[in-house]
């Protein structure tokens, strides 16, 4: 019923206003709102939606105080009022709240074509020029490759044909032939958008440039390596200087001169340990990266025996390029999905699999994708997907409150004498309360300086100089320090500090067992790297109680990722798995998928090439599957450790 929450986007902030909206919008059209929706007419459903042209006589009565009115009005329907405040909402997270209820259909007269009907019935070799867009680079590149012409027609094309193959040769050499020519360019990863770009300049033939890139090979199998340092190597050769942020060891050791940053992360870097070449950092014993490329410090592969706990069954899996496959996913495993870029990795845990159990549990995500159904959903209570994306979009958001320590910690602050004198409550030392909070900053520590159509600018707040409180909150102190210390300082720093209160150190010890002791707890989530924003989310699902019956997915959670930091990664992830749980992680990164329970290896090409299920098992038994690239560099590591 509406009243047990059948209207999701109305149902987390039912307010009064909207029941009783409702109510007499009912009263008119013959339900109330304990009818259960599947007794519903054809026509209520429309009016709840869609609203009525018609007249209502509404009643309303405040709650709070003795106000009561009525009024004769139309009803607009949910639909028409949640599209009115996303188009009028300044909000961006209020309007990323609305857009998870929407999405995009087809356009009923072209179809999802995009063009007129006389454009699309000019065709070569019986294609339009939507079906060519529809095709695979590669596939693409065949067709005009063996197109055929009349004399007449090779003369005119000749230029333009050189040109479209060049292209298409381009985005081919930088491991981009599994994407179709119309692919959304906001659906593009960021390692895509930055090899279309590198095609770009590689057909441009300039020379004297200096290209900086980060970390193109993100989304790229191994076998795909060799392709684009084969393509860095001949925009070097043109005359240009190509400067790469990466951790990627194959690009490592085919750069001219490496500059090593460190020794640490965070507060602990910032130093250049190293620069030199690849013979001379192996000699050098300071450096981390270094010694990973000797393979002293290599990630370890270790032996686990675990027990299967059930299994997750997708059957009949069809979206996309995925070619009607079933796929099982043992429970209490740590499961690498695995294959080449575009094979239809993230289709298949994603679209299919995150979403159908999203909308098992009743969290809001998108459709699930093209599946007949999924067995073995009663093994679980809960499905999490923990992504790069930012714990928070604003200088507010926090690792401290993102894992819940400082709740706990204000709570201490407001315990203390003077605060009790005072008659301060844990209100008084939050930052999102008026009572404590800097008046001219609002508790933001910084201003923001609009730039109109630069990126906004956030410059120190000149009355409490970044300490975000007034003077009376930051007068309360606990061992020498106040509120505003205790947010500056790091977690280790932190941990040390608070020793002796178990509820707020065992908080923080989540966040130092996961590699994260440098930051600083009121360190800004706009700060944070993706890879940092990721362990801060997996620290926080460590620190809940747990059933052991939680699915984690993860997305290439070593992106970004040093190798030292790829271990503690493997740590945490081991921990979840060792506390019963499953973990499914989308993986090219071989010290994962080596040390994985099982892998789900799909392809055996991207794009149409792609979308079956190459090889199942223990790293073990897909290193000896012949069929599978993947198999082919797990077994030269599994012989040789490199």
């Amino acid at each position: 019923s509406i009243l047990d929450g059948a209207i999701v986007p109305w149902s987390g902030r039912f307010s009064s206003f909207r029941r009783q909206t409702l109510r007499d919008v009912g009263k008119k059209f013959g339900f109330d709102l304990l009818t259960p929706i599947n007794k519903m007419s054809t026509k209520q459903l429309q009016v709840i939606l869609y609203g009525t042209d018609q007249a209502v006589r509404f009643s309303y009565e405040s709650q709070t105080t003795d106000s009561r009115w009525q009024y004769t009005n139309t009803f607009s329907g949910v639909i028409p009022s949640l599209h009115k405040n996303f188009v009028e909402t300044d909000s961006e997270s209020k309007r990323e709240e609305l857009r998870k209820f929407m999405r995009e259909t087809p356009c009923n007269s072209c179809r999802g074509r995009r063009l007129k009907d006389e454009a699309l019935s000019v065709r070569i070799n019986e294609k339009s020029i939507m079906d060519v867009c529809d095709l695979s680079i590669d596939a693409c590149h065949d067709f005009f490759q063996s197109l055929k012409l009349s004399e007449t027609e090779k003369y005119i094309a000749k230029s333009v044909l050189k040109e479209i193959l060049s292209r298409l040769e381009f985005l081919k050499n930088v491991g981009l032939n599994y994407l179709t020519l119309n692919r959304v360019s906001a659906t593009l990863s960021g390692g895509e958008s930055q090899r279309i770009r590198l095609a770009t300049q590689i057909g441009s033939n300039l020379t004297g440039v200096l290209y900086v890139l980060d970390e193109p090979t993100i989304g790229l199998h191994q076998r795909d390596n060799a392709k684009l340092i084969k393509t860095l190597t001949k925009l070097r050769d043109l005359g240009n200087t190509i400067l790469v942020v990466e951790h990627d060891e194959e690009v490592i050791r085919n750069s001219d001169w490496i500059v090593d940053l460190g020794p640490g992360a965070g507060v602990h870097g910032g130093s250049v340990v190293f620069e030199g070449t690849v013979s001379q950092i192996l000699n050098n014993h300071k450096s981390v990266t270094g010694e990973y490329l000797k393979h002293h410090n290599a990630i370890k592969l270790v032996k686990k025996t675990r027990k299967q706990k059930g299994k997750l069954l997708v059957k009949g899996a069809s979206e996309n390029n995925l070619k009607n496959i079933d796929v099982e996913f043992p429970l209490g495993f740590m499961i690498a999905v695995t294959g080449v870029s575009g094979s239809g990795k993230s289709t298949l845990v994603n679209d299919i699999l995150y979403n159908a159990l999203s909308a098992h549990f009743h969290i809001i995500s998108e459709r699930p994708g093209k599946h007949r159904q999924i067995l073995g959903v009663e093994h679980i209570d809960k499905v999490i997907g923990i992504d790069q994306s930012p714990i928070g979009r604003t200088p507010r958001s926090n690792p401290a409150t993102y894992i819940g320590a400082f709740t706990p910690i204000r709570e201490l602050y407001s315990n203390t004498e003077l605060a009790k004198e005072r008659g301060y409550t844990p209100g008084q030392f939050s930052f999102n309360v008026a009572d404590g909070r800097c008046f001219a900053c609002e508790g933001d520590g910084v201003k923001k300086i609009e730039m109109q159509f630069l990126s906004d600018v956030y410059v120190i707040c000149d009355e409490c100089k970044g300490k975000r409180y007034n003077s009376e909150t930051l007068s309360v102190l606990y061992k020498g320090k106040n509120i505003s210390d205790v947010l500056s300082m790091t977690v280790d720093e932190a941990l040390e500090f608070f020793a002796n209160i178990p509820a707020i150190k065992r908080k923080l010890q989540t966040i130092a067992d996961v590699g994260l002791g440098y930051i600083k707890l009121g360190q800004a989530a706009t700060t944070l790297s993706g890879g940092e924003a990721q362990r801060v989310k997996l620290a926080s699902e460590l620190s809940k109680r747990d059933t052991g019956k939680t699915v984690y997915m993860l997305d290439e959670p070593t992106t970004g990722l040093h190798f030292a930091d790829v271990q503690k990664l493997l740590d945490v992830l081991n921990r979840l798995v060792n506390l019963g749980n499953t973990v499914i992680i989308i993986e090219h990164n071989m010290d994962v998928i080596k040390n994985s329970d099982w892998i789900i290896d799909l392809g055996p090409e991207g794009g149409d090439k792609g979308g079956s299920v190459v090889a199942f098992g223990t790293p073990e038994q897909i290193s000896q599957d012949p069929g599978s690239y993947t198999g082919q560099y797990l077994n030269r590591i599994l012989r040789y450790g490199n």
